[in-house]
């Protein structure tokens, strides 16, 4: 390793949705609706944290049922199945 590299950190994925009817489940303040952000963090375990935040917020909430396993297709896919589920709504939860 040189001085420039930099040792390779945790994976992250992250994109606006706005809820469907019902919102997506936090365990901070319960369900949040409206115009969210979405972000997806590898963990060391080989599971992924699911975060929301209201949209240009700076408070970010634990999306219910995180940290979730990691499906065959990687961090790609639990995002894109988050992603899913919260365009939804019905007070969305991470796929467990």
């Amino acid at each position: 390793m040189t001085g420039h590299d930099t040792p390779p950190g945790p994976e992250r994925l992250e994109d606006d949705v706005t809820a469907g009817p019902g919102g997506a489940m936090t365990e901070e303040v319960g369900v949040v609706t409206g115009d969210l952000t979405i972000a997806t963090s590898t963990l060391s375990d080989g599971r992924a944290a699911v975060a929301v935040q209201y949209t240009g917020a700076e408070e970010w909430y634990t999306l219910t049922g995180s940290p979730s396993p990691l499906p065959p297709g990687g961090l790609p896919a639990l995002h894109a199945e988050v992603l899913h589920r919260v365009r939804q709504g019905g007070g969305a939860e991470a796929p467990r």
